[in-house]
């Protein structure tokens, strides 16, 4: 057999031993305990691409996830998050937006003051975003930049997160950035999804632990781009929250 046969042979195996699939990294690895006398960049040649050139031995369900093609039919559905709360102590989204509006300050430096808001503040059947945030020149900055306005749209619900990637569309009408904040624990899937969308789209996009309120453990998954919005917009719904955000 050569090289390339052993790998797909043994590459094989290890994905019936994982009926739940397994990622790019842990596949080469299993793979190279298998067979220690193949170079480790051969194994990586085969595998980076096997789901093209075996098409009937495996399929990825999800970017960077290796399943057997016999399991394609059963994939299995993730665990619902394990929480530190006790179960009848509910976790509110609202839980999230002062820490996560800090995080845009102190973390992602994004922002130079944001505010939680959320609710139905603008009265718009378009939205409220859960975070406002500003960023403005400082007395310090040699060179003055126009006022940015920055969105946020917290979820905690992995069930729903299109209608939120709907919703940080919508805020790009009357703020520079927007950024789409949703549980790592989602269906890896969901999240590849996610991930290619914002890139397309240019919205950003956060992963936290939405079972630790204390301590979320913000994640930058993708930086927003910046875009002009339509100052139209941006004016009237400013003006609802011009004290609380620009005093």
């Amino acid at each position: 057999m050569t090289n390339r046969e052993k790998i797909v042979c043994q590459a094989d195996e290890t994905l019936q031993n994982n009926p739940q699939g397994i990622r790019y990294s842990d596949f080469v690895r299993e793979v190279k305990k298998a067979l220690p006398d193949i170079p480790i960049n051969t194994i990586h040649g085969v595998i980076w691409n096997l789901e093209a050139k075996e098409s009937q031995l495996v399929f990825k369900p999800a970017r960077g996830m290796y399943l057997h093609t016999k399991y394609r039919e059963a994939v299995p559905e993730p665990e619902p998050p394990v929480t530190a709360l006790p179960p009848k102590t509910k976790i509110l989204e609202s839980s999230f937006y002062r820490s996560f509006a800090g995080w845009l300050v102190t973390e992602l430096e994004e922002c130079t003051k944001a505010i939680p808001v959320g609710g139905n503040i603008f009265k718009d059947k378009w939205g409220t975003p859960d975070v406002i945030g500003i960023r403005e020149p400082r007395k310090s900055d040699i060179v003055k930049f126009p006022t940015e306005i920055l969105t946020a749209e917290i979820k905690l619900d992995s069930t729903n997160l299109i209608t939120a990637f709907g919703q940080a569309c919508a805020y790009r009408l009357f703020s520079h950035k927007s950024y789409i904040v949703v549980p790592m624990k989602s269906p890896e899937d969901d999240i590849g999804r996610l991930d290619s969308l914002c890139r397309i789209f240019g919205i950003g996009l956060i992963l936290f632990d939405s079972g630790k309120p204390p301590d979320p453990g913000f994640a930058i998954r993708v930086r927003a781009a910046k875009y002009d919005p339509d100052m139209f917009y941006v004016n009237r719904c400013m003006k609802i929250i011009e004290d609380e955000l620009f005093s």
